[in-house]
């Protein structure tokens, strides 16, 4: 179903809104909610950390990849229960309030994310891509996953705004598509008798990196061209994401004999090139700074369940909190744009709750790129 046949559906939508006092259109999307808030010392290190959501609800980032909190740090983009079905919300930073901004009959809410001008955010409500502003909270389809394939996990959107990435599989195949956010026209880059998933733009250039399950890393590019498998570290596959500069890929090394350390590894792909940057206190997460000269990590050592900071540099490790998440692998810990908070998201405390802790002590202020 293209945008053609879908606008004719929502202004009958919109028409019913004006005719009648139904509810046509949700009558939460829009609502705010009060800031629940906590703030506390944490337990391990004494630094302040403040919970920004309720335990007694699940509220969860997107996925680690996409776009999550503002440039200028004013507002993050989450998803939650708290209204009895999965939903989008904006959590303002500076006053805790939240706004629901989304209806969606089935969120899939690692799939959310911030275009790049901040003013709207994207997201897939079951086959649906649809794209939302905030300012009407106006939502527009873009892409119908067609009838007989089903989406695989995993969605981005380019630095640019202007594409789409995500997979697509029917019976034993599996297709990666790329789509234009302005006529949502699609086109295929790649297939694979394998389940491809987690495809990510490169930030700088028209490539886009998926993974084959624990075990590889493939590229291509938006032409369809030079579809290879990635020479990385032999051993299981932790999280792997770009670089902010475009020009290498992160990714955890997992070894396969459990008393070796997970090692934080970087991959060039135009020099074949593969290098260790750092052995980790068994991270099973992580995230880089703008200029990736510091990392931030979650353990998966159950004598310390921590969120520690890695210097590049110097290869040492400091311990910022604890998160006593039931699964590390779901902390997945990201920094802020200029490198001044990190946020997480744990169960410690009963269900999923988004945390945030400063980081102005030990990380140098960065700017990324607009």
């Amino acid at each position: 179903m293209g945008l053609l046949a879908a606008r004719p559906r929502r202004w009958t939508r919109r028409a019913l809104v004006g005719l009648f006092a139904g509810p046509v259109f949700s009558a939460t999307r829009g609502k705010g909610f009060a800031p629940d808030w906590q703030r506390f010392s944490d337990p391990a290190t004494e630094l302040e950390v403040y919970r920004l959501t309720n335990p007694a609800y699940a509220t969860f980032l997107p996925a680690y990849y996409n776009r999550a909190v503002s440039r200028k740090g004013q507002f993050l983009l989450c998803w939650s229960d708290r209204t009895g079905s999965p939903q989008a919300f904006r959590l303002n930073l500076k006053s805790g309030e939240w706004t629901q901004v989304t209806d969606a009959e089935s969120l899939d809410g690692s799939s959310l994310t911030l275009m790049p001008d901040e003013h709207s955010f994207c997201f897939f409500d079951g086959p649906s891509f649809k794209r939302v502003d905030f300012s009407r909270l106006r939502e527009r389809e873009i892409y119908r996953v067609p009838e007989g394939w089903q989406r695989c996990t995993g969605a981005s959107v380019s630095d640019d705004g202007l594409y789409a990435v995500f997979v697509e599989r029917q019976r034993d195949v599996s297709r990666l598509r790329l789509v234009t956010m302005v006529r949502g026209a699609a086109a295929t880059l790649a297939e694979s008798p394998w389940e491809m998933h987690e495809p990510m733009a490169n930030p700088r250039r028209t490539q886009v990196l998926y993974r084959q399950a624990d075990e590889a890393l493939w590229l291509v590019n938006f032409d369809g061209q030079q579809n290879r498998r990635l020479k990385i570290a032999v051993g299981g596959l932790g999280p792997a994401r770009w670089a902010p500069d475009g020009r290498t890929v992160l990714y955890l090394h997992l070894p396969v004999q459990k008393n070796e350390l997970n090692t934080l590894r970087e991959h060039t792909p135009d020099e074949n090139l593969d290098k260790a940057v750092a052995k980790t206190s068994q991270f099973v997460h992580f995230d880089g700074n703008h200029d990736t000269s510091v990392f931030v990590g979650a353990s998966r050592n159950k004598a310390s369940p921590h969120i520690l900071l890695l210097l590049r540099a110097t290869q040492r490790e400091l311990t910022l909190c604890e998160h006593r998440a039931s699964d590390p692998t779901k902390v997945a810990p990201i920094f802020s744009a200029n490198s001044q908070q990190v946020f997480f998201q744990s169960d410690k405390n009963g269900k999923t709750a988004i945390y945030r802790v400063a980081v102005e002590r030990f990380v140098a202020e960065t700017e990324s790129e607009s």
